[in-house]
C-alpha cells in the first residue's frame, strides 16, 4: 500500500466538505433538496468522508514520527469528555456568532452560556479532539490528518469571525462580544441543572464513541482502560 490511496481520499474530504457550502453550490443544492434535505445530506456524506479519511490512513504506511506517551489515553479521554462538554452546552444554543445555526434570532445576550467563552463551540470541540488524537498517533500519516483537522477547526474559527464581522459591521461585532461577556452569570442553581444535563450527555455521546471505536477507525479503545490493561 501506498500514499496514494491516502492523498486520494484526504484531497476528496477537504472538497466534499467545502465546494457545496460556498456560492453559488449551496443554493443551488439547497434549491433542490430545501435546507433539511441540504443539512442532513451534507451531515452524511462528511461522516461518510471522514470514516473514509480513517481507513485511508490507517492503511498508509507505517512512519513514526513519536512514540506513543504513556499517559496518552487519559489525556484523549479527557478531552473527548471536555469536547463532549462544550457540545452539550453550545450545539443547539442560538449563536449568530458562529456558522449555521437555527433560532439565532432568539439569542439573548445577557443568557450567553458557553457562548461567553467560546463563540465556536463545534469548531472547539473538533480541535481538542484533534490536538488530543495527535499526541497519542505519532505516525505520518495520523499526524497529517489530525493536524490538518486542528489547523482546520482553528482557520474556520478566523474565518468565521471575519465572515460575521463584515455582516454585522467591525464595530457592531465587537460590542456584541463585549455585551455578551459582561453578561451576568446564572443562578447557580440553574447553571448545575444545565451543567448536568450536558455532563449526562457527554458521557453518553463518549461511551457511544469508544464502543464504535473499532468500527469506524479501527482501534478498541476499551480495552486500554481495563484493570492491567
Amino acid at each position: 500500500m501506498d500514499w496514494i490511496e491516502f492523498i486520494a481520499v484526504f484531497t476528496a474530504f477537504y472538497v466534499l466538505h467545502s465546494v457545496p457550502v460556498r456560492p453559488p453550490m449551496r443554493p443551488w443544492l439547497v434549491a433542490r433538496l430545501g435546507h433539511a434535505g441540504f443539512g442532513v445530506a451534507y451531515s452524511f456524506v462528511s461522516l461518510a468522508m471522514l470514516v473514509a479519511v480513517f481507513v485511508a490512513a490507517a492503511r498508509a504506511p507505517f512512519v513514526l514520527l513519536w512514540p506513543e506517551p504513556p499517559w496518552a489515553d487519559w489525556l484523549v479521554l479527557a478531552a473527548m469528555f471536555t469536547a463532549g462538554l462544550i457540545l452539550g452546552l453550545g450545539l443547539f444554543r442560538p449563536n449568530p456568532f458562529s456558522f449555521g445555526g437555527r433560532r439565532n434570532a432568539a439569542f439573548d445576550p445577557q443568557r450567553p452560556g458557553v457562548l461567553r467563552y467560546l463563540r465556536h463551540p463545534v469548531l472547539a470541540a473538533f480541535l481538542l479532539w484533534a490536538a488530543a488524537h495527535l499526541v497519542v498517533n505519532g505516525d505520518l500519516a495520523h499526524v497529517v490528518m489530525f493536524g490538518s483537522f486542528g489547523l482546520f477547526a482553528l482557520l474556520g474559527m478566523r474565518i468565521i469571525d471575519r465572515r460575521r464581522q463584515r455582516e454585522m459591521g467591525a464595530e457592531a461585532w465587537r460590542d456584541a462580544v463585549a455585551r455578551m461577556r459582561a453578561a451576568p452569570f446564572p443562578p447557580p442553581g440553574a447553571a448545575a441543572a444545565r451543567g448536568a444535563a450536558a455532563l449526562a450527555a457527554a458521557s453518553a455521546g463518549v461511551l457511544i464513541l469508544m464502543l464504535l471505536h473499532p468500527y469506524f477507525a479501527g482501534v478498541d479503545v476499551l480495552w486500554r482502560f481495563a484493570p492491567g490493561a
